[in-house]
């Protein structure tokens, strides 16, 4: 691997310019380290470790009134980090890669849309957009700011506390046990079925057409550009693999570890708001 250090963006950056300039579609993937400098706080520390408790899991969020509960009572108090978030210089420099024809898709891990705010339009949203609620009955959809109303209407003893909460990763908030007692859930207004934001949780599978997309995109590309990203959950991984094993080159703009950097040839230890920007310059 060509390794670069953080006190050697310019060098990493450099690098990787001569890498686009050798390809003609690199695929670009990118995770929530893209996200932190817009204040989204990332799941994992530097060395891939997950911070915090275990996320909830799709099949028990659709079974238990509970956990339902537990899920929208969090996001409630998280909401506002994401809806005040905006494109990071990141964002803005993949969406003006984009349009000077030096990468072709971006596959994000994200939910926070950021990347179409920014002006990608080659997007492929692998985990879905948390800015979007489904009627698990009817399939009726909401905008989440709509849903975000109904929680507050509801649940106005949790008003107060919106100011006070530490924001998690996608939307979450830590909330007291003893706030959930009384806590009303969201309902389906056509319908009265259960709602859920339309991403993929945990322990739930990507819908096959958007991963036929994702994977049609791969098999086009020539290279992969992997941006904050640890690689972690296998969904990411699995183009690393894809890539690897069809023998092309793989790139990184990640800080921390990743599960792949065996396979990747070259690697810019960096944030990616500094490194992409000066890449736009270079090409």
């Amino acid at each position: 691997m060509h390794y670069y250090p953080e006190h050697d963006t310019e060098a990493g950056a450099a690098a990787l310019a001569a890498f686009l300039a050798r390809r003609r579609n690199v695929l670009v993937l990118t995770g929530a380290g893209l996200s932190t400098a817009s204040g989204i706080p990332d799941y994992r520390d530097k060395d891939g470790v997950r911070r915090g408790r275990a996320p909830i899991q799709g099949p028990d969020f659709r079974k238990s009134d509970a956990v339902r509960r537990r899920y929208w009572a969090r996001s409630l108090l998280g909401w506002p980090t994401l809806a005040g978030a905006a494109p990071n210089p990141g964002h803005l420099a993949l969406a003006a890669l984009e349009q000077q024809n030096q990468v072709g898709h971006v596959i994000t891990q994200n939910v926070d849309g950021l990347h179409q705010r920014a002006g990608s339009r080659r997007l492929i949203e692998l985990h879905g957009n948390i800015h979007h609620v489904v009627c698990l009955a009817c399939q009726a959809r909401y905008a989440r700011t709509v849903i975000q109303q109904r929680l507050l209407d509801d649940n106005p003893h949790l008003q107060d506390q919106d100011q006070q909460v530490k924001a998690l990763p996608d939307g979450d908030a830590q909330v007291e046990p003893e706030a959930l007692e009384h806590f009303s859930i969201p309902h389906c207004e056509q319908c009265g079925g259960v709602l859920q934001p339309d991403v993929v949780f945990f322990g739930d599978n990507i819908p096959a057409e958007r991963t036929q997309a994702a994977l049609h995109a791969m098999e086009q590309a020539d290279a992969l550009l992997v941006v904050g990203s640890s690689l972690m959950v296998f969904s990411g991984y699995r183009f690393c693999r894809l890539a690897a094993q069809a023998g092309k080159p793989i790139a990184a703009i990640n800080a921390g570890v990743t599960r792949a950097d065996e396979l990747i040839g070259l690697k810019v230890a960096a944030a990616a708001q500094d490194v992409l920007p000066r890449l736009v310059e270079m090409v």
